[in-house]
Formats: C-alpha cells, sequence, structure tokens
C-alpha cells in the first residue's frame, strides 16, 4: 500500500514540474476578478484593485503592455508576469477605445 502510495505521489510531483507551468491558463487583464488576478505572481489584493479600477476609468487593456499604466506596475513588472497574463480579445478591446479628435487650428 505505502509503495501504491508513493508511486502515486511521485507520478503527481513529476507531472506537477513537468506541466506546471502550462497546466493553466493566463489570465485575462479585461475579465479576470480581483480573486483571479491575484492567482497571478506579484499580483496582491491592492494591485488587483488597482487593475480593475483603471479598467473601469480607461475601458479595456488592448494588450499585455498597457499594465505598465496602472499605479504599482513598471515594465520590469509586467516583463516578470507576461506569461501568466493575457489580453483576451485586443483587437476588440482597441476598437472599442474612443478615437482621440484632432483640434483644427
Amino acid at each position: 500500500m505505502k509503495q501504491l502510495l508513493l508511486s502515486v505521489m511521485l507520478v503527481a510531483s513529476i507531472s506537477l514540474s513537468v506541466f506546471g507551468s502550462n497546466a493553466y491558463a493566463a489570465v485575462d487583464l479585461n475579465t479576470a476578478t480581483a480573486t483571479e488576478l491575484q492567482g497571478v505572481k506579484g499580483i496582491g489584493p491592492k494591485k488587483a484593485e488597482a487593475i480593475i479600477e483603471y479598467r473601469k476609468k480607461n475601458g479595456q487593456f488592448t494588450s499585455v503592455g498597457d499594465l505598465d499604466k496602472v499605479p504599482g506596475f513598471g515594465k520590469s513588472t509586467v516583463e516578470k508576469m507576461k506569461n501568466e497574463i493575457t489580453v483576451g480579445n485586443a483587437q476588440a478591446a482597441a476598437a472599442s477605445k474612443p478615437a482621440k479628435s484632432k483640434v483644427s487650428k
């Protein structure tokens, strides 16, 4: 019985080490809840709320790189977590942002 249990644990640990980083889907910055955002290494409760507030005020993110516009995130922080986050529908997000109007003189 001990051997069976040890075998199962060994297979489970190998599976996690081989497939661990790919086993989870990336978190979508445009649709994730605060709890889902906190599942990303480096995002705690305050940063998750900052992302949601930014989304409410500025609309959807058009790229993962836009995250550096959120207070508390810099380019190096975004670079470290870019494999864990995504922007699901960047084209739709870009289309939904209002175009900047040009003022003619």
